[in-house]
């Protein structure tokens, strides 16, 4: 075979860097938007955040992530005059784009201390720095740290989350114990779970930090954590310490037995029996315990069917996560990107409603001006080139950032007009909407649509949703028509709510009534939306 040469015409897509990172910033959510800032500022020496200017110009005017209703036309000067400001929304089209435990001193076990220790480059630098401003500077400044102390109530200063750990920790404290047991006690309390509870053994935990070959130790240790763990299990809340949700409930009714036989009831007997049978029925199977199959704990426990109801309404009132109320509601709150709010204002894209980017959350950049002009008098220079390039990316970081708010904002007005009964009446006026309609309308990829909506959330008057809530399949109703599935897990879970207990409805029933209003729904179908709505099935829903 003798060896050619010839040429092929072929056109292939390829994704440049700065489209890369505007698809990728796109897809993020609030957070690892934050985390991807703070990465960006640490490794890139020419970006910083614009805190002066902030706080020198609280009174500016606000930009269209502010003003309801901002075009994208808007965006589109301001990128023309500030090459540093994003891309308009069109553009963006394109891309798609005080309590620490004392562990006295150093008396205390080795296992303790061992738990503590642990081309354009170019005509772009001959811009003047003026024309590199931020691409959010008109946005409202948030307030200084200063401003917000002098804002804040100390109250509010003072308000610290308390967690399960610190409680536990103080009421240690009123304990008379040697210094190998309270060891002990706050190495187990720091070995719980946010639930409460401990998830090894004593003897996995004696493990991990005795010596296996030195019997003596192994059995003092772990005969230490033993009398730790009755210690635990004997404080607020009841249940804490447990290893098992057959412990934990066990706690509480033995902690309830000794309050009865302090205090009493109005009917001792009648408690003391439903109390003896609980405590029964959680050494049983907690599976039958979930179904609440009376007669199968009937015959294992020995008791009556009555006494079975009685403890079964017992257990139903106790807590099965100690540390619930202790929880950190901050940690998982979500942060709205868009807040949709009644307007009476003229001229909104979205007549009736205001959608506005949270400027909470929308991070202020700029290029670094001393290190930009140094650059620029340096042209030239040894390693000049690599600086260029650093420079280059820091403000494409800053346009594909306002791409990507861009884009959040337009998407999330056309979903508000589309939804505009949503936002009045609640989700049982919801629509059927797929991503296509959306992409068709504002001329963007369906994948742009789908990476917009994931993990983005919206503040509306019916509460904070994601925006991918919106977004739904239909069911075919009498009329031709199509009923939103959103719309019909509302309904379903309306008629659900209005059940008689002792006589709950059950899927085919359900299906009977929604075929009564219009819409058709197989029971399959009900039951699909009813475990989407973490709702029992009928059995599991019956009172007792």
């Amino acid at each position: 075979m003798m060896p050619s040469l010839s040429l092929r015409v072929s056109q292939n897509l390829t994704l440049t860097p700065q489209l890369q990172q505007s698809i990728r910033l796109l897809q993020l959510s609030t957070q690892e938007l934050s985390q991807e800032v703070e990465q960006m500022l640490d490794e890139n020496p020419f970006l910083e955040r614009d805190a002066d200017e902030a706080a020198a110009e609280p009174d500016a005017a606000a930009a269209p992530a502010d003003v309801p209703g901002a075009s994208a036309d808007a965006g589109d000067d301001r990128a023309e005059n500030a090459p540093e400001k994003v891309a308009s929304s069109a553009d963006s089209a394109s891309t798609e784009s005080d309590f620490e435990p004392d562990y006295a001193g150093g008396e205390t076990l080795d296992f303790a201390a061992g738990k503590e220790t642990g081309a354009d480059a170019e005509a772009a630098a001959g811009d003047s720095a003026s024309d590199w401003e931020e691409w959010g500077g008109d946005v409202p400044a948030r307030a200084s740290a200063a401003d917000d102390e002098e804002e804040t109530p100390a109250s509010d200063r003072s308000s610290v989350h308390i967690s399960l750990q610190d409680v536990l920790h103080r009421q240690a404290l009123s304990l008379r114990l040697c210094p190998e047991d309270r060891a002990a006690l706050y190495f187990l309390i720091e070995s719980l779970n946010d639930d409460g509870y401990l998830e090894e053994t004593l003897a996995e935990l004696a493990q991990s930090f005795g010596d296996a070959s030195d019997p003596d130790a192994y059995d003092a240790l772990l005969h230490h954590l033993t009398v730790a763990l009755r210690l635990l299990q004997s404080l607020e809340p009841v249940g804490v310490g447990a290893r098992t949700l057959a412990e934990c409930l066990a706690l509480q009714i033995k902690a309830r037995q000794r309050l009865l036989d302090d205090e009493g009831s109005a009917d001792p007997e009648a408690d003391a029996l439903a109390l003896e049978t609980a405590l029964l029925v959680c050494q049983e199977s907690l599976d039958l315990l979930a179904r609440r199959d009376v007669r199968k704990l009937t015959q294992l426990t020995g008791c009556s069917e009555a006494a079975v109801r009685s403890a079964l309404a017992v257990i139903a009132k106790l807590e099965p996560r100690p540390g619930r109320p202790y929880a950190d509601v901050d940690r998982n709150a979500i942060i709205p990107d868009i807040i949709v709010r009644p307007s009476n204002e003229r001229g909104l894209p979205v007549p009736g409603f205001s959608v506005q980017l949270n400027a909470e959350v929308m991070p202020r950049l700029r290029v670094q001006e001393v290190y930009a002009n140094a650059l620029r008098s340096h042209k030239g220079s040894e390693g000049h080139g690599a600086l260029q390039q650093r420079l280059q990316e820091a403000r494409w970081f800053i346009k594909n950032i306002q791409q990507r708010f861009d884009t959040i904002l337009r998407v999330s007005q056309a979903i508000v007009e589309r939804q505009r009964n949503f936002f009045v009446h609640g989700e049982l006026a919801m629509r059927p909407m797929v991503l296509r309609e959306i992409a068709d309308e504002l001329g963007l990829h369906e994948s742009t649509i789908s990476r917009v909506t994931t993990a983005k959330y919206m503040a509306t008057p019916q509460g904070t949703v994601e925006l991918k809530y919106f977004f739904g399949s239909g069911l075919g109703t009498e009329t031709g028509g199509s009923a939103s599935s959103t719309a019909v897990k509302a309904l379903i879970k309306q008629l659900l709510d209005d059940e008689n207990p002792k006589k709950p409805l059950s899927d085919a029933k359900i299906a009977d009534l929604l075929q009564e209003q219009g819409i058709e729904c197989a029971r399959r179908t009900v039951a699909k939306y009813r475990e989407a709505l973490r709702i029992p099935a009928a059995s599991l829903r019956k009172t007792l």
